[in-house]
């Protein structure tokens, strides 16, 4: 299954991630990581149903991924 990235955005309301996380799980997500700097976490989903989380105005959501630099 793959994983999502979930933030919350700048100047959004603390309690949306909270709201945000009971979404993913009560929509069959596994939360596989919480973090500390940011508010946010990683989601693990079935392939499609991330997108319950897309349509919520306070977040941003992207599928998790290896980050490259160019040498």
């Amino acid at each position: 299954m793959p994983l999502y990235n979930v933030t919350l955005k700048k100047d959004s309301p603390p309690e949306e991630l909270d709201k945000a996380k009971q979404q993913a799980t009560e929509k069959g997500g596994t939360i596989k990581h919480e973090y500390t700097l940011i508010k946010g976490f990683t989601v693990e989903y079935p392939e499609g149903n991330v997108a319950a989380l897309d349509f919520n105005e306070h977040l941003h959501v992207e599928e998790d991924g290896e980050v490259r630099t160019q040498s």
